[in-house]
Formats: structure tokens, sequence, C-alpha cells
């Protein structure tokens, strides 16, 4: 079958996988072979599935060498689905072969040394080439439009495939059926602009430039979400995961009884586990698995989800994330006095400690959907700080009384936290808004690029513009489950390129201290100033810009500088700097010939600065 063929089946994969796969995996011991896998998942899906990986894993490589290499693969699953049993190879596990189809491959130079080793050190080493940093490969050139519905109108279906070749090794995390959707919304997109492009009227730089984002966002935004989750469960290990999960679960689902919540985060984590290893198949076969049971069984997990259920089964999974928690069942009692009280509490705790702490934080959890998932882990593991230091022989009997204090202590620092800051959003805007949170970060992280600061702190504006009109009873979720997402892509910058010790320790010791711990951090004390050399600020003739955006961008940049230049300096001083700064700039704009007066003024500036600075 040729390759067009396939990829123009990917547009209704969305609605054939979900029946293609198997419901319970989970009892057989033995992972299905690439026989099994090519029946189960037909022809098209597999060889889509197949080339998604190839370039996952060859990042490097050319598109015909992935599609080469998905048709080889394909080829000997359609021979083992015939007649398992006559070539040997029919037998190895199916990741084997994949690996084993890039090794036999040539001109693919950069896994040499992961070829010379064996499973599942070979497995290891590929996953840790993987690079999903930005610049690795060169971000996308966007075609001219005109030219781009052409070739749209000659070669459809492998202009789909070359896209999806083209996301899946520049995201090499992002699952399957992630991409697969993307593919199609980049073909809707396709068809939309380009189907009217012999009207005059329509304007086919302007439909490309607004319906872009459709494609772009959702993807970014899963990508995202994705590895933050490989990188909890990397970093805090498959107990913190669990937690999370149970927390998130219980709040979604809260009229679900333990059993079945607890069912749900060991299939869910058991899934993540295959996802973050890149075992694409059995990714998506745990996902549809999770998917049919939430479906089959929506009359004791949730009355919101029916609507999700009946979409497509790509859709499917984001609509349930997305979707309302139910509402929490009638006469749940707002406290959960029990777990405090009870006479067994200290015997339960030392002979199931795990399953104890889990029933806490179900309860807790699917009480409170006010509050994020993070707060309810700092709550858990304020619970299970508490039953270790009050079940120790000796300790007072008013001990585990104190826990009700210390609970509504952390409550209310959390939501003053999120309170000031979304007050200072309101009153300053984005933009100075964006510079607060400059001066802090540029404080806490100097060893960050400007760009960096610039972004990560970009993202904090926009999760202030997007929480902050909430209502008070979902501002903390919609605040603190955003925020974790930008701090855990920090702590990932900083496994890459370790940024400091207070950045470590914060990004290291506890997930759910994460935020506030980070919060904490002040003037890294370490840090070696930058000297003032004659080219550190420089003034120049694009200062006196009228495109707002680009000016901001310039001041925030020589502010980060600023700070770098002098961590230590105050509201006031900095106060000051500006107004010169402003005063300069005012006056230079104004004559003949700016960039004679910035070169004359600037060095002034300077001085004036350093004196203010000094004082």
């Amino acid at each position: 079958m040729s390759w067009r063929t396939v990829i123009s089946v990917i547009l209704w994969v969305s609605l054939t996988v979900g029946r293609a796969l198997p419901r319970s995996y989970r009892d057989i011991e033995e992972k299905p072979s690439i026989g099994q896998r090519f029946s189960q998942l037909q022809e098209n899906t597999f060889k889509a599935i197949a080339m998604i990986m190839f370039a996952q894993y060859a990042q490097g490589g050319t598109f015909g060498k992935a599609v080469k290499m998905a048709e080889d693969v394909t080829d000997l699953a359609r021979r083992c689905a015939a007649a398992a049993g006559d070539d040997p190879d029919c037998l190895k596990p199916l990741g084997r072969i994949f690996l084993d189809t890039i090794c036999q491959e040539e001109n693919l130079p950069r896994f040499t040394d992961c070829c010379a080793k064996k499973d599942p050190e070979r497995h290891d080493c590929f996953l840790a080439l993987k690079n999903s940093s930005r610049g690795f490969i060169s971000p996308f050139e966007r075609p001219n439009a005109e030219a781009a519905c052409k070739n749209h109108s000659q070669h459809q279906h492998s202009l789909t495939g070359y896209f999806i070749y083209e996301v899946s090794r520049r995201h090499p995390f992002l699952y399957a059926p992630t991409i697969l959707s993307v593919a199609i919304r980049y073909d809707e997109m396709m068809k939309n602009c380009c189907g009217g492009a012999e009207d005059p009227t329509q304007d086919l730089e302007e439909c490309f430039r607004s319906q872009a984002p459709k494609v772009v966002k959702p993807m970014k935004e899963d990508g995202l979400r994705q590895e933050h989750t490989c990188g909890i469960l990397k970093k805090f290990g498959e107990r913190t995961l669990k937690a999370l999960k149970l927390a998130q679960i219980s709040q979604k689902f809260p009229k679900a009884d333990f059993v079945t919540v607890n069912k749900l985060v060991m299939d869910i984590a058991d899934m993540h586990k295959d996802c973050c290893r890149g075992d694409m198949l059995d990714c998506m076969r745990d996902r549809e698995e999770i998917l049919h049971y939430v479906c089959t069984n929506q009359d004791i997990l949730s009355s919101k989800i029916k609507k999700c259920c009946e979409k497509p089964l790509l859709q499917r999974s984001e609509c349930i994330v997305n979707a309302e928690n139910d509402d929490r069942p009638a006469g749940l009692s707002p406290h959960v006095r029990e777990f405090i009280e009870d006479e067994g509490i200290c015997e339960r705790f030392a002979q199931e400690k795990d399953t104890h702490l889990a029933r806490f934080l179900y309860e807790y959890s699917r009480r409170h959907p006010e509050f994020s998932a993070q707060m309810l882990l700092r709550i858990g593991k304020g619970y299970e700080d508490l039953l270790r230091e009050c079940c120790k022989p000796g300790a007072p009997d008013d001990c585990r009384s104190r826990g009700e204090e210390e609970l509504k202590k952390h409550i209310y620092e959390t939501e003053s936290v999120m309170k000031t800051s979304c007050d200072i959003y309101k009153e300053k805007g984005d933009y100075y808004f964006q510079n607060e949170l400059l001066m802090s970060f540029t404080k806490k992280m100097p060893q960050l690029t400007s760009a960096e600061l610039i972004k990560f702190t970009k993202q904090m504006t926009a999760i202030g513009s997007k929480c902050c009109q909430l209502s008070q009873d979902k501002l903390l979720p919609c605040a603190e489950e955003n925020l974790d997402l930008v701090l855990g892509e920090i702590c990932r910058r900083h496994l890459t390129d370790p940024i400091n010790t207070g950045v470590c320790h914060c990004c290291s010791s506890s997930y759910a201290l994460r935020r506030p711990c980070i919060g904490k951090l002040d003037i890294d004390e370490n840090y070696v100033p930058l000297s003032l050399t004659p080219g550190l600020f420089t003034f120049h003739e694009e200062l006196c810009t009228t495109e707002e955006e680009k000016l901001q961008h310039k001041k925030q940049e020589m502010l980060i500088t600023l700070i770098k230049y002098k961590p230590q300096i105050t509201a006031e001083q900095l106060g000051s700097v500006t107004a010169a700064f402003s005063a300069m700039r005012e006056q230079c704009c104004q004559e003949e010939h700016p960039e004679a007066c910035f070169a004359r003024e600037g060095p002034e500036l300077i001085k004036r600065s350093e004196k203010m600075l000094s004082a």
C-alpha cells in the first residue's frame, strides 16, 4: 500500500483507533508481538504510528528515510501477521524491532554509540538523544500562502504526511494521538483557506494568520503538559505522580468511590510510564483502555462527560481533561475530622501507611474543588508529617488537634499569595506586572538569559490575565496549576544547564513545595554581578520606535541587564534611573539626529545612574 493512501486515512484514524485497540491488555502477561499489533491496529494506523516514531527517534533523518523505515517495519509486520511462526524477527519485542531498523539504516551516524549497546541500555540511550529544545531543528518556514495552496491542491496527501513528519521530529515526546489530531486541524486549515483561493476577495495570508493558532496552540500546550508530567515522574518518582493524579481525579469525579479512583490512578500512572519511556504503541493502547473504562462507567464516575464520550477518540481525552468537575455528592460533610480524631488512626497509619494517606487525600480532594492539586498535595504532606510526629510514643494528647490550625494557616497563606498577585496584576496591567516579575526572577535566577527571563515572566503574566478574572473558587486551581507548568519548564531548563543552588534545591526537594520554595527565593548571593563595560548599556535610535511592543521588549532587556549589574538595587533607585532614562529618550527622540544624541547623552546617563546606585 502506498504512503499516500496511508496519509489519506489518517483523517479517519480518530474513528478507527478506538475500535482497533484491544480492551484488556493488562490481563495479558506478555506484550503482543508485531504481528498481533499489526492485526489489532490495522495497516494504515500501524504505518502512520511507525512513521511518527521514526521521525521522533531519528530527528535529523530526512522525510524519505522516515517513510522508508516505516514501510520496512510495516512490511515485516504484515508478513508476521500472516505467518507469525516462520520468521524469528516476528518474535522480537516491537521496541527492539524499531531500534534495529534505525541501527541498520545507513547515514544516521548520530546513533552509532547507542546502536553498539544492548537493550534496555540501547533504548535508554536513544531516549536520551531525543531533543525537544528550541533551535535543535530549524523552525518551520512559513511558505507563501499562494504557493502553499498550490502545493496542497497538487499533493494534498503527501503534504499532510510531510507535516506529520515535521511536527514529530520537532516534538519528540509528543503523543502520537496528539500529532494525528494536529494533522486533522492542519488539513482543515488548508481546506478552509485554500478552498476559496480563486476568490479575489479572499485574503489568503490573513486566513492562514487567523487559523494557524488553532493548529499550533493546542499542540504546544499538550506537548508542554506531557513533558511536564514526564518531568515529575523522572524527578520525583511514581509515588508523587500517583498522589498528583489521585488529587486531580478525586476532584474531577467526587462521586466515585476510593477503589474506583485508585484503579484509575494506577492505570494512568502506568500509561505515563509507557508514554514517558517513548513506548508509543503501548502509550496509545493504555490511553484508549482508560478512555474506554471511563466512558463505559459514566454512571459511577461523572455526569459531566457524556458529550466527551460521544466524540471521536482523538478528541475524547482532551475533552474529559477540560470537562467541569462533577457535583459533589449530597450530604458530603465539609470536614474529614475522622482522620484526626479517631482512636485507631496511628495503628492504621503504621499498618497501611500509603493506603491510609491515599484515602485521606481522596476524601479531602473530593471535598475541595476550589483548591489546586499542588495545594492538596501539600495538605497531604502536612497530614503525613503530623502523623509521624503525633504517633510517636510519648507524644502529647493534643498533638493531632494542632493539625487543623496548621491547615487553616497554610490555606490562608496560599490564598493570600494568589490574591496579592492578582491585586498587583489588576492594578498594573500586563506590561508593568511582567516588569515586577522580571525584577523578582532576575534577582532569583540571574544566570538565565534575557530571552529566557522574558519568556518565563510573559507566561506568568498570561496566567494573571487568564485566572485573575475568575471567581474565588476557580482562581487557585487555575493560577497554581498553570504556574506549575512554567516552574516545571524552569526546572527542566535547570536540569540541562544548572541555574544556581537555590533553584536546584527547590526543583529537587519536593514537588508539592516547589512553588512556595521558588517564591521564597531571594537574591542569589553567589552570583557575580556584571562588570560595567563600555558595551553593557548602549542606546540607539531604535529606542525611538513607535511600535510599543518593540519598545517595551527593549526596555525589559535593559531592566534585566541593570539588575544583573546591580542585584541589590532598591525600588527607589530603580525609579530614579528609570526616570532619568525616560527623560533622555524623550530628549533624543525629539532631536533631528537621535543617534548622535544617544551617543552623547548615553554615557552621561550611565555616570548619573552610577551615582544614584551608589547612594
